[in-house]
């Protein structure tokens, strides 16, 4: 399978579905305070980049970097449709976003994320990056339903 990754997409209905399904199952699937992902509306952002993955001219999966200041950057809204789920789309996605963080001149990328059964996967890609844990940031709160993890770009994904 093909992924092409590609800046934009944000007003094309297909990604409009995902992002909406990646919010409403969020914000579902944890504690009220606890579900930290954006609405479409909100990535509409000077200080963020939005990419969308393309298969055979489908949908495949989304994500963003958001500028956190002039060294550091946040992934937001990474989601791989349910349909491409272990195909290589996340992969694919992740690399982009970190290029386009290390294109902004950002030494460091950060991301939250969930605990539990269903994060397994999105987890163990972050690990297989190099992300590691480290304590809440950019005002999220400590919580043990979320997951902070940071990653150094000194190296290659």
């Amino acid at each position: 399978m093909t992924v092409v990754v590609r800046e934009g997409g944000l007003d094309l209905p297909a990604v409009i579905d995902l992002l909406t399904f990646h919010h409403r199952e969020a914000h579902e699937g944890f504690p009220s305070g606890f579900a930290h992902a954006l609405d479409p509306a909100a990535l509409h952002s000077p200080d963020i980049r939005f990419f969308s993955a393309w298969s055979d001219g489908a949908l495949a999966g989304i994500g963003a970097v958001r500028a956190l200041g002039p060294h550091e950057a946040e992934i937001k809204s990474m989601r791989t449709a349910p349909e491409h789920l272990g195909r290589g789309v996340g992969r694919a996605i992740l690399t982009r976003l970190i290029v386009a963080a290390r294109a902004g001149g950002h030494g460091r990328v950060h991301l939250e994320t969930g605990v539990g059964p269903r994060f397994l996967a999105a987890n163990a890609l972050y690990e297989r990056f190099g992300f590691v844990d480290r304590d809440a940031f950019g005002g999220y709160p400590p919580s043990p339903h979320n997951r902070f993890m940071t990653l150094e770009l000194t190296t290659s994904p």
